[in-house]
């Protein structure tokens, strides 16, 4: 764009000078003529560094996601392609899950013996409860009897007392007697047993613990632990499933799997530091860099364009979603010694600026993981000068159809 300007300029001079004649061509208009383009040209630059900087580091960036296996064992199957396009769900590989089987086999035997034990613990609390139940009525039948009897009891030894009297004066039957006596008798012994009953049904209610007969306590409490046992088999059975079905690994986005090296045979195990392959996923970000003293005045939502040596001739459209005001030279390491700057100076850090591809570029456009090329962006100050950057971006991508090799 500069070399345009100039030869738009000198062919001016030369018309005006030279062809024309209209201007003297001496000493003092030479100087000015050498002058101008040089003053007007760093100033234009000097300007367009602020208000359109530009960048010759526009990267692209994926994000890689490491599959590691949560679970060990020989893989019996690798259906993706590398360097494939994969999507969302697709099988990456599949584990051998017989052994996985056979354990989620087993806990489910667990629960199935876990939960009859549970059946079986609740119905001996209702059987232990019902008994105290019969207890209490017992009790209560116990109680009553003895309560009912007290007063024939009584009417029984006033008629011994009266038939007594009745024999010693001579005026009584003592056969009459030794019947009062007999009733009497009868009556002291269906008390004596009724009190019996009552103690021994007391003695079996006297058990309690907070509040509860030990019988029913115990059944209770053999309840919970039935039941805390199944609550275990059916978290084992979960864990023995999800196990299980952790032996197929699917895709976790649409993306690709870079450099499939696992075949069918090889063992895998569930460590991080050993992945089975890893796998880019389609969704990028841009992200231009530019030096601190660029974006003064670059705001988010700001347009933006961007060139890759990848699509040569092509201008993206883009606009700023942020700055990261941020980068690695701004944090120190904790340590207990001072700071090191190094024997030499640091390289000046930049910062990263994200940009968003507009959506009519974006649907038919892919971008390579690490490709990179050169960007501008417009702020909305003087844009009257703007088109000099648009002019030197587009130069620069016909120029990327250029490869400067000699071999």
């Amino acid at each position: 764009m500069e070399a345009l300007l100039l030869g738009i300029y000198a062919f001016f001079v030369w018309l005006f000078f030279i062809k024309l004649k209209w201007l003297p061509w001496n000493t003092a208009t030479q100087v000015t003529v050498v002058i101008i383009p040089i003053v007007a040209l760093t100033a234009m630059i000097l300007t367009l560094n602020v208000v359109a900087p530009s960048t010759s580091d526009v990267r692209v960036f994926k994000y890689v996601v490491q599959i590691v296996p949560q679970v060990r064992g020989r893989v019996l199957e690798v259906p993706v392609e590398p360097n494939r396009l994969v999507k969302k769900g697709e099988l990456l590989f599949r584990i051998d899950p017989t052994q996985y089987e056979n354990e989620l086999n087993a806990a489910k035997a667990r629960l199935a013996a876990d939960e009859a034990k549970f059946a079986q613990a609740g119905a001996a609390l209702i059987d232990a409860s019902a008994g105290a139940r019969q207890l209490q009525e017992q009790l209560k039948a116990a109680t009553g009897q003895v309560s009912s009897l007290q007063p024939r009891l009584e009417l029984a030894r006033m008629r011994v007392r009266q038939n007594r009297e009745l024999v010693s004066t001579g005026a009584g039957d003592r056969f009459a007697l030794e019947q009062a006596e007999s009733n009497l008798a009868d009556l002291q012994g269906q008390i004596a047993t009724s009190a019996a009953n009552e103690a021994q049904v007391t003695q079996k209610l006297s058990g309690r613990v907070n509040g509860e007969q030990a019988s029913v306590a115990s059944a209770r409490a053999q309840l919970a632990t039935a039941k805390a046992q199944v609550d275990i088999s059916r978290a084992d059975l979960g864990t023995a499933q999800w196990n299980l079905d952790q032996t197929t690994m699917y895709a976790p986005s649409d993306g690709y799997a870079i450099n499939v090296q696992l075949r069918p045979g090889s063992y895998v195990v569930a460590v991080p530091l050993a992945p089975a392959m890893t796998f880019v996923e389609e969704t990028y970000q841009v992200i231009a860099l530019y030096t601190q003293n660029e974006l003064r005045l670059v705001e988010p939502g700001n347009r933006a364009e961007f060139t890759l040596r990848t699509h040569a001739g092509q201008v993206i459209q883009a606009k700023v979603d942020s700055i990261v005001w941020a980068q690695g030279q701004g944090q120190m390491t904790p340590s207990g010694a001072v700071p090191q700057t190094g024997a030499y100076p640091q390289v000046p850090g930049r910062f990263p600026v994200k940009l968003i591809v507009d959506d009519k570029d974006a649907a038919n456009l892919f971008l390579a993981a690490g490709a990179e090329g050169d960007g501008a962006i417009y702020t909305d100050h003087v844009e009257m000068i703007h088109v000099v950057r648009m002019v030197i971006l587009r130069v620069g991508a016909i120029t990327n159809y250029i490869v400067p090799k000699l071999h």
